[in-house]
């Protein structure tokens, strides 16, 4: 069955790319959710709240332990293009969904040129291990091109699903100049 997904996904995180909170608007068919999570570095506690929009109601609320600095899903591609992991060595981000708290091993795996609609770039491919019951329930492979230069922009992204929907890739458009 094909349904309408319009998503919206904001987080926050502080100076050391630690994760303050995130928000996911989830509009899909005639689903309508709002999850929450809260990071609190301090207590070392992080906070989950997912509602049901249309019925005004709670659906999930719990707290799970985290260590004094953890990353959400965007935070960490921050966290990674920050450090310089060479090609066939891997790294572990402290990384959570507000429902489990996980070392998310990232592997730097090889050189590639990729083409996008914003141009060729050299840059390494990543895969980031946070599927198949790791961070996340599904089954899944996600790969990361950052440009091997010191901008380390992340100009590809590809989710390769395990069920007939398929793999969600982004690609970098445009390129501006600052």
């Amino acid at each position: 069955m094909l349904y309408r997904v319009d998503d919206l996904y904001v987080a926050d995180v502080d100076d050391s790319l630690c994760a303050v909170d995130a928000t996911l608007t989830a509009q899909e068919g005639s689903r309508s959710r709002e999850t929450r999570i809260t990071f609190d570095a301090k207590r070392r506690k992080a906070g989950y709240l997912e509602r049901d929009l249309k019925r005004g109601a709670d659906i999930d609320r719990h707290e799970i332990d985290i260590p004094p600095c953890v990353h959400e899903i965007v935070g960490a591609l921050y966290r990674l293009r920050s450090l310089r992991v060479p090609v066939g060595r891997s790294v572990e981000i402290p990384m959570s969904d507000g429902k489990k708290s996980v070392m998310g091993r990232i592997e730097a795996q090889q050189q590639e040129e990729v083409e996008t609609p914003a141009g060729r770039f050299k840059t390494i491919r990543y895969e980031a291990y946070l599927f198949n019951g790791i961070l996340y329930h599904r089954g899944a492979r996600l790969h990361v091109w950052l440009t091997d230069d010191d901008r380390r922009m992340p100009v590809q992204i590809r989710v390769r699903l395990q069920f007939p929907v398929g793999t969600i890739a982004l690609q970098l458009v445009k390129v501006e100049a600052k």
